[in-house]
């Protein structure tokens, strides 16, 4: 992504060293390992929970 503006409510580095690693969590109880294929993320998960942040603060 190119850079954009930094808002208040965005995740700090060290709030995101918490999350990171819950992100990457899939919702099968079976696995957490990715599927094979399948068509690469365009937008970081960072990203996505700082809109979240945005809509629901």
């Amino acid at each position: 992504m190119n850079s954009r503006r930094v808002y208040p409510s965005d995740l700090t580095d060290a709030e995101w060293a918490i999350l990171e690693p819950l992100s990457k969590i899939r919702a099968s109880p079976v696995t957490t390992a990715p599927k094979p294929g399948g068509r690469p993320a365009k937008v970081p998960r960072r990203e996505i929970v700082n809109a979240i942040q945005k809509v629901f603060p």
